[in-house]
C-alpha cells in the first residue's frame, strides 16, 4: 500500500516516528531524495521536507488504524 503523506517540519517527522513505532509490520517513507525507515527518527531527517512524499507499508496488514492515527 502507498499513500502521499505530507511532512512540513521538523514536528511532523517526530509525531509520524512516535505512531509508526507503535506497529509491528515494516513501514518506509519514499522521496526524491530516497527512502527512510519511518520508525528511524535519524533516517527520515535523511529526507527533504519540501518534495512529495510517500508512505509505504505491505498489503498485507491491518492499516486503517494507522491511517485514522496519521489524519491527525
Amino acid at each position: 500500500m502507498i499513500r502521499p503523506i505530507k511532512v512540513k517540519n521538523v514536528q511532523d517527522i517526530e509525531t509520524i516516528n512516535k505512531i509508526v513505532s507503535r506497529y509491528t509490520f515494516d513501514i518506509w517513507i519514499h522521496g526524491k531524495s530516497g527512502m527512510a525507515d519511518a520508525k528511524s527518527l535519524l533516517g527520515m531527517y535523511v529526507l527533504k521536507l519540501n518534495e512529495p512524499l510517500s508512505l509505504v507499508i505491505p498489503d498485507n496488514v491491518e492499516y486503517s488504524h494507522l491511517f485514522k492515527e496519521l489524519e491527525q
